[in-house]
């Protein structure tokens, strides 16, 4: 496999220099940028999220990732959001703030606060793995590592029927205290809510599949 170049786009989200880390041991040429064209060019796009939904989105939309999204899925160039970057793919989040903020509405649903014993959600947890992921390959029964309080508690996009049920979404879920989605896998965008670059060596595998995936 010919080396992949990989953008981590930022769009001031925090520390991200472990993802940038992890992409290069399993292989990936890796830029960290806010540049439009060289996330538009580069085989594979990272969208990174730590901390407070809304201000990550809209950190996202001052760097136009909403457009750079787009225009990558409309030619089937990948897409992989991490932790709080794929909570913003979806609707819009009740996270506490003094105003709504919307989300990039890739997907249906809304991020809510994790109903549990203890939040935020902190440490390693096994996942739920859907029969023929292409991300979880050869990592469906381990734990990975995950930070947070919100999370998507239910996936509500209709399960596609006849010719098209060759290429549903497969969602991956997992429980702390309830169920929610841990990750999916949706053509050329994929998303997970744990941190695969903390995630040792399983998190590892998981990105070097979707490396080898561009």
């Amino acid at each position: 496999m010919s080396q992949r170049h990989v953008v981590v786009l930022d769009h001031g989200s925090g520390n991200v220099h472990s993802a940038v880390r992890a992409l290069e041991r399993v292989g990936a040429t890796v830029e960290l940028t806010a540049d439009r064209q060289r996330a538009l060019d580069a085989h594979g796009l990272l969208l990174p999220g730590v901390g407070n939904f809304h201000a990550c989105v809209r950190g996202m939309r001052a760097a136009d990732a909403p457009r750079i999204i787009d225009v990558r899925l409309s030619g089937g160039r990948p897409v992989l959001g991490v932790c709080v970057g794929m909570q913003a793919l979806f609707d819009s989040s009740t996270e506490p703030s003094g105003t709504t903020e919307e989300g990039l509405a890739e997907w249906p649903g809304v991020v809510e606060r994790l109903e549990a014993p203890v939040v935020p959600h902190m440490g390693w947890t096994e996942v739920d793995v859907p029969r023929g992921s292409s991300l979880f390959a050869g990592v469906e029964s381990e734990r990975f590592y995950f930070v947070h309080s919100y999370a998507v508690r239910s996936w509500t996009l209709p399960e596609p029927t006849g010719h098209f049920a060759a290429v549903a979404p497969k969602v991956t879920t997992a429980t702390h205290g309830d169920r929610f989605v841990a990750a999916v896998e949706n053509g050329p965008l994929s998303a997970t809510q744990f941190h695969p670059e903390k995630s040792g060596e399983a998190g590892l595998h998981l990105l070097e599949n979707w490396v080898r995936s561009l």
